[in-house]
């Protein structure tokens, strides 16, 4: 059985097969190739976008989705999370979407599972189709990414989806900066900056991060209006240039992005979100569909 934690659980001839579906699905029609088929979505962590993409992207497969409500699950009796997925492993599911707070969880109950557990975010350490969608919306609108540079620019240390973009897109030949203040900088060999202006006029995309308040200490900004005025990526930064601009949502309208940017057609935020219920349709389709 394959899961999906990490990007590198796919080889790159499997993501360019999964691009060439999630082409096919970007027509927005039902293809019901999945019916009788069961997925279940556990998510420890409230999601807007990566929940609702994953379950439009069932159902236009065709699949029958079943979310558990966790404020009544019996991980709140004490029930470990191994468990309670052995337990609803054996209902037999075809699919198990799991996103949690803690690293590693999707990992640890991968390997007690028959069904395919699909990472959709665990802690500050991956989510693969966050950056699988980023990267088929770079494809799409490059062609060839390879040698294109991407400025990442946030909180990067505390990034899911900068953990998984930096493995994924420096293997499709992507040069990737990390651009950030120091304390939201992790240990890196890539090439770093603190200052915006250093890199504007040499990047081809932006790929703005949410400051995740929820995940800081004391040594963070005073507020995020001080991080605004060093770090949110502004019509006056941009000027002209031929820059594509990325985020994974949700956006602090004017702290991450202004909102003259997110409103430009040099924005991808909008087809990132498309593009999303395509990529999930594509992967839940190569696990469940073709193994």
């Amino acid at each position: 059985m394959q899961h999906l934690i990490r990007t590198d659980d796919f080889s790159i001839k499997e993501i360019e097969e999964l691009f060439e579906d999630a082409r096919k699905f970007s027509d927005g029609k039902f293809y019901r190739i999945l019916q009788d088929k069961i997925i279940i979505t556990l998510f420890f962590e409230n999601s807007t976008r990566t929940r609702s993409s994953f379950e439009i992207a069932a159902k236009r497969l065709g699949a029958e989705m079943v979310h558990l409500d966790l404020t009544k699950s019996s991980t709140k009796k004490g029930e470990t999370l191994v468990d309670t997925a052995m337990n609803l492993d054996v209902m037999n599911p075809h699919a198990i979407v799991v996103r949690h707070q803690n690293s590693g969880v999707p990992k640890i109950l991968s390997n007690h599972t028959k069904a395919s557990i699909i990472n959709a975010g665990d802690g500050a350490h991956s989510h693969p189709t966050q950056a699988l969608l980023d990267l088929f919306t770079l494809k799409e609108h490059f062609g060839d990414v390879r040698g294109k540079k991407i400025a990442i620019v946030g909180d990067i240390k505390n990034s899911r989806v900068a953990n998984s973009n930096i493995e994924l897109l420096c293997r499709f030949g992507m040069e990737v900066i990390l651009v950030a203040p120091p304390h939201f900088l992790p240990k890196t060999t890539l090439r770093t900056t603190h200052f915006l202006n250093e890199i504007v006029d040499e990047v081809d995309v932006i790929m703005s991060l949410r400051t995740q308040t929820e995940r800081h200490s004391s040594q963070s900004y005073a507020s995020l209006k001080d991080y605004a005025s060093d770090f949110c990526i502004t019509t006056e930064l941009i000027g002209d240039r031929d820059i594509i601009l990325l985020h994974p949502g949700p956006v602090h309208r004017n702290i991450d992005i202004c909102d003259a940017l997110l409103a430009d057609e040099r924005c991808k935020v909008l087809q990132q979100v498309t593009n999303g219920v395509s990529i999930r349709m594509a992967v839940l389709k190569k696990l469940i569909h073709d193994n």
